[in-house]
């Protein structure tokens, strides 16, 4: 059963000075500060709240690029490093053309802008990727660990087929390390347009998780690293498996509960939460999915049909957040609530979950 919450307190932001939709809302909190950057156009905003999430500023522009991938998961994200806001987008100058065309650029590359000054001014952008163009694909993920170290992963796109690369920055986002290579699949390619995940497990330690393509399955796995490395072999998560000639376009969400790795992604038409090495649960049916971990444990939102759902904590049924909502996100906030925030009519929308 699906019961619709009231959105007496949500929030709707639409920059002024743009008639294009906002899409692709992400959302980072520290304190009783949130950060919300989204895209339009070739424009990222940022917008900022310092009574945790009630009120936003108004959109501030942190970067015009000739190009932004927006759309399916790619787009903008943010996050706290001490009090240093760190942006990463994908932007090129070239539109992709043809069957796989996305709206990405096919020359674009991963880059990252800084603030220390609440989000008010922003540096130039810093190039993340050390092989041009290598991430066109658009889709990454961008986390930071309790001391402050950033990583960020991306489909990579530097060799034939797609794998997973990742970087890390120790100064806040100032600079970034030589690429990685996280993952390759013994298949030649993981899948092409599913975004990765990415959360700190405790400093210098990260989990990234991924859409696989292996033995004709599109399953997601989940990989431990530790001082800018892989640490560990990769998981599959859930015993389940999803056999697709095709690549859905859905990644998924990972936190941390209480010391504990929690995943939540799609399979098929379903939504699923599952630990490393345990069976997976099925929440719901719909794609697009998102997870944060608030006091009262794992939140996770995602898209059935046009409605924005959720399934909180200790419910019994699933939340209605909006009737005709997209690509939602989540983050914890001070206090243990959790804020979400979706494109919705052009807008960007944002409510506190309790």
């Amino acid at each position: 059963m699906i019961r619709t919450l009231a959105l007496l307190l949500a929030m709707r932001l639409v920059p002024s000075d743009t008639a294009v939709p906002n899409r692709q809302p992400q959302l980072a909190a520290s304190d009783d500060a949130v950060a919300l950057v989204f895209g339009s156009g070739r424009i990222i905003w940022f917008s900022r709240s310092g009574d945790n999430g009630r009120n936003f500023s108004n959109p501030v522009k942190i970067a015009e690029l000739p190009l932004v991938a927006l759309g399916r998961h790619r787009g903008p994200r943010v996050v706290f490093s001490g009090k240093t806001i760190v942006v990463s987008a994908v932007g090129g100058s070239t539109a992709q053309v043809g069957e796989h065309a996305h709206g990405l650029p096919s020359d674009g590359d991963l880059v990252s802008w800084r603030s220390q000054d609440g989000g008010a001014t922003w540096s130039k952008a810093i190039v993340i990727n050390d092989s041009p163009g290598a991430a066109r694909e658009g889709l990454h993920a961008m986390a930071v660990d309790a001391a402050g170290g950033l990583a960020a992963v991306w489909l990579d796109l530097r060799t034939n087929g797609t794998h997973l690369y990742g970087a890390f920055s120790h100064d806040a986002g100032a600079t970034w390390s030589k690429n990685v290579l996280i993952y390759e699949s013994p298949d030649g390619t993981i899948c092409q347009c599913c975004d990765p995940s990415i959360a700190a497990v405790a400093p210098g330690e990260f989990a990234v998780m991924w859409r696989n393509s292996l033995g004709g399955m599109r399953d997601m796995y989940l990989l431990r690293l530790r001082d800018g490395k892989p640490a560990a072999q990769p998981v599959k998560l859930g015993a389940g498996a999803w056999k697709l000639n095709a690549c859905p376009m859905d990644g998924g969400g990972i936190a941390v509960e209480k010391g504990r790795l929690v995943t939540a992604w799609r399979r098929d038409a379903s939504v699923y939460m599952a630990e490393p090495g345990q069976p997976e649960r099925a929440i719901g049916i719909g794609k697009d999915v998102a997870l944060a971990v608030g006091k009262k444990g794992p939140y996770v939102a995602w898209v059935n049909s046009t409605a924005v759902e959720v399934h909180m904590p200790g419910a019994s049924r699933t939340e209605k957040l909006s009737e005709k909502g997209a690509f939602p996100a989540l983050t914890a906030l001070a206090g243990g609530s959790v804020l979400a925030a979706w494109e919705e009519d052009g807008a960007i929308v944002t409510r506190r979950l309790n």
